[in-house]
């Protein structure tokens, strides 16, 4: 009997020892449902493409003069040295101005510049190939503001009685330097004094330049630095005005003071000024 007993709680102990280990071993097996991976798995981002760098553009600069549109020609010069319009019933009303004997000082030529720009208007300015040769940076100035750059000869002096080949070494050697300061040569051509001679006109029309004396001087050469008046200098062009004036004044300290109140009368009495790229380049 007792051994029987022992035998079934032997028994008993093997069966409660198989059935405590089946659920371990159940779990460990299992293999999750591929609808549980799904939902269970990390979804990972797709990437977004960086755009593609756009470049800045570069601000382009401001044109100068012999890049900007050319000036129309509705205006030439006749044999008293006024300004014209081509079309007869266009504006007669006009006035050139001039500056010769530059360049001389940046803070004169920058005054004048800046009264230029406060009035809309352009002027030739008429420089000395030794006074060039000194002060290259003021002829980029002028330039580089709209303005013109004319030949003045090399030097200062009477060209009516000089060899001709003289007379070529003035002309030629100004050529040469503004082309090489700013890239092209003058158009405008104004000998010293006015003064020049046959040979001289014909070697400026082969150069494919405007010879030019004035027709209204303001008479701003004959006043010295003890005796000037700014008010005497807008008084000789008031009294010489007419249609057409080409105004000749130079880079004088008492010019420069005169300036503003001077195209401020020409602009009351109707007068507006021409950009000199607007002359045709011959006489007629």
């Amino acid at each position: 009997m007792k051994s029987k007993a022992a035998i079934m709680l032997l028994t008993l102990t093997f069966v409660l020892a198989a059935c405590s280990a089946d659920p371990a071993q159940t779990t460990s097996t299992v293999s999750p449902a591929p609808a549980t991976a799904a939902a269970t798995a990390t979804t990972l981002p797709t990437a977004t493409p960086s755009p593609t760098p756009t470049a800045t553009p570069t601000p382009s600069p401001s044109p100068t003069p012999s890049e900007a549109a050319e000036v129309p020609k509705t205006y030439h010069m006749n044999k008293n040295y006024d300004i014209v319009p081509n079309d007869p019933a266009g504006n007669k009303k006009v006035i050139l101005l001039t500056f010769d004997d530059g360049p001389k000082e940046l803070e004169m030529n920058q005054s004048l510049i800046d009264i230029l720009h406060k009035h809309k208007a352009k002027a030739i300015f008429f420089m000395n190939g030794y006074r060039i040769k000194q002060k290259p940076e003021l002829v980029k100035l002028v330039y580089d503001n709209g303005n013109y750059i004319g030949n003045h000869a090399w030097d200062h002096d009477n060209l009516k009685d000089m060899t001709n080949e003289k007379i070529d070494k003035q002309v030629d050697d100004v050529q040469a330097i503004v082309k090489s300061l700013i890239g092209v040569t003058p158009q405008f051509f104004r000998p010293p004094f006015g003064s020049g001679n046959d040979y001289l006109k014909a070697k400026i029309k082969s150069e494919k330049m405007l010879y030019m004396t004035w027709s209204n001087g303001s008479l701003d050469w004959e006043m010295t630095n003890k005796n000037n008046d700014p008010k005497k200098v807008i008084e000789n062009v008031m009294q010489q005005l007419h249609s057409g004036s080409n105004i000749l004044m130079h880079e004088l300290p008492w010019t420069v003071s005169a300036l503003d109140e001077l195209l401020t009368k020409l602009e009351e009495k109707g007068y507006s000024f021409i950009d000199p790229g607007a002359i045709e380049l011959e006489m007629r």
